[in-house]
């Protein structure tokens, strides 16, 4: 038995405890739906519940009393006419692309006490398909009464404009309006969609718009009206795997970009573990003593280090980093004779996105693209120290446990882990280990065969654009017809979803599937 174990055993589990406090919330909520006036509630009456809450909060608080304990005694009855908002909605349909949507979604009690857990300021973790998308629902509709805003962070755009459209109908009959903020969006319609009740959003883009925000002459050239509430999905990945990612925005320099072609060209000429070793984990190239004299050479000098200075050492470095380390459809594509990485984390584009200190350059120089002007920094802040800018800050996910600790240490966010509403009967097999890729990937493509005969839909999930490919191509050879969703066909993404569990349907996909 563990140390943890242990202490569970004689002191209660702290999961267990926090879903004992919670539990008499959901049954306030259950017996407000039992009230006459829920009851005999009907759609046309809703946005004037709406307005009435609004009213009554605004009172409250002009009368001197704290946000929270207004909103936490609305809680009961405000979450009662989602609920019943979601039954007089059935049956309701929204389009995007190919996807239809069917509102057939009315809340349990698990989703109930997801929704408490958040509009505590906290984290929810539910397990995948319990419904996270409608859970968050109840705390947004309950802090928008505030007429303050709210913010839902998705992870890419196509959830956003998903989530926005799908949920849109739940939002449009209990009053509310609902704006989306994606990256093709200007000035005037990212004011507008900040403007709404409720906005959907990237962290990308809520972060760069924040920065702009600040760079502004003006108000008037503001977007953002303030950070108030904000509900993160797949917050372990935004708030800890990406919480260090810096968002920045820059202007091009004065230097010259012909230096990172010279560089380029002649970094071409080594060899590794001769010239250079390489740090896979630092995601680094160093020149050995070898190198440094082969690079003296090449470059017709006595001493790379005093008749170039530090900074072209640096330079040299860069170059060999982009040659040595970073991989055409892993790291970054080539698109429209562009350089645009993609996504650790999400396998998404990110288009407008560079490396710094000269490194985009150098990788610009290696693909024969043209090269453009290094950049200074104008405006920086990374993911972490934006968010703790929310007066109020929620998350959900369905893997939160393993990181409670930075949570708790770095954003004073707790997790709760919700059960799920019916026990789980998923099957979850042990991993299957094998000598080569190559073996790995046959074996892969003969499961695929083998359940697209039976008729049985498969998800195949790679770690790059490159894996999708190579796997789609011996599918290819197979015979076996297929789908590939990764960053290269991204626009096609709503699509490839809408027909990815089809009978017999195969659908490689990279991590952007999930994210």
């Amino acid at each position: 038995m563990s140390i943890i174990d242990l202490l569970n055993k004689l002191l209660g589990d702290p999961n267990v405890r926090e879903l004992k406090r919670l539990a008499p919330v959901v049954k306030r909520v259950k017996e407000a739906q039992k009230l006459q006036e829920i009851i005999d509630l009907k759609l046309e009456d809703v946005p004037k519940k709406t307005e009435e809450f609004r009213v009554r909060v605004r009172d409250r608080i002009s009368g001197g009393e704290k946000i929270d304990k207004v909103l936490n005694d609305l809680l009961p009855e405000a979450f009662a006419v989602v609920v019943k908002t979601c039954e007089l909605i059935k049956g309701k349909t929204v389009k995007l692309g190919k996807q239809e949507f069917v509102w057939n979604m009315v809340p349990y009690d698990v989703q109930i006490l997801g929704g408490v857990v958040l509009h505590q300021g906290n984290i929810t973790e539910m397990k995948t398909g319990e419904g996270k998308t409608l859970v968050c629902t109840m705390s947004i509709y309950l802090n928008a009464l505030t007429g303050k805003g709210v913010h839902v962070v998705t992870v890419n755009d196509y959830l956003a404009k998903r989530d926005a459209l799908w949920m849109g109908m739940l939002y449009e009959a209990l009053g509310l309006t609902v704006g989306t903020v994606l990256h093709e969006k200007n000035h005037e319609e990212r004011q507008e969609a900040y403007g709404c009740d409720i906005t959907y959003g990237t962290n990308n883009e809520y972060g760069f718009d924040y920065l702009r925000d600040n760079m502004a002459t003006s108000v008037e050239r503001q977007v953002q009206r303030g950070l108030n509430f904000a509900i993160v999905d797949e917050v372990d990945s935004i708030l800890v795997d990406e919480a260090r990612t810096p968002l920045i925005i820059s202007q091009p320099a004065d230097e010259s970009t012909s230096k990172y072609i010279q560089y380029s060209t002649l970094c071409g000429q080594l060899k590794e573990n001769t010239h250079y070793n390489k740090d896979e984990k630092q995601k680094t190239a160093a020149l050995t003593e070898e190198g440094i004299r082969q690079m003296e050479q090449l470059l017709g000098i006595d001493n790379i280090y005093t008749e170039k200075g530090f900074e072209e050492v640096h330079h040299i470095e860069q170059a060999l980093r982009a040659h040595a380390m970073y991989e055409r459809d892993v790291d970054y594509v080539v698109k429209d004779n562009e350089v645009i990485i993609v996504d650790e984390f999400t396998g998404r584009l990110m288009p407008g996105r560079r490396y710094g200190h000269g490194l985009h350059q150098a990788v610009e120089a290696k693909e024969n693209v043209e090269v453009q002007r290094e950049s200074k920094t104008l405006a920086t802040i990374t993911f972490q120290n934006y968010f703790r800018l929310y007066n109020k800050l929620a998350g959900m996910t369905g893997t939160a446990k393993t990181e409670a600790e930075e949570f708790e240490s770095i954003y004073k966010l707790t997790t709760i882990v919700v059960p799920t509403n019916k026990p789980l009967i998923r099957n979850d097999r042990p991993d299957s280990i094998y000598r080569t890729v190559e073996a790995k990937f046959k074996a892969v493509a003969k499961i695929a065969k083998e359940k697209h005969e039976k008729g049985q839909p498969v998800l195949v999930g790679t770690t790059s654009i490159e894996k999708s490919e190579a796997l789609a191509k011996l599918l290819e050879s197979e015979g076996v017809p297929h789908s590939v969703l990764n960053a290269k066909h991204h626009e096609k993404e709503a699509d490839i979803v809408a027909l990815a569990g089809q009978k017999g349907a195969i659908t490689i996909a990279t991590n952007m599937a999930g994210r």
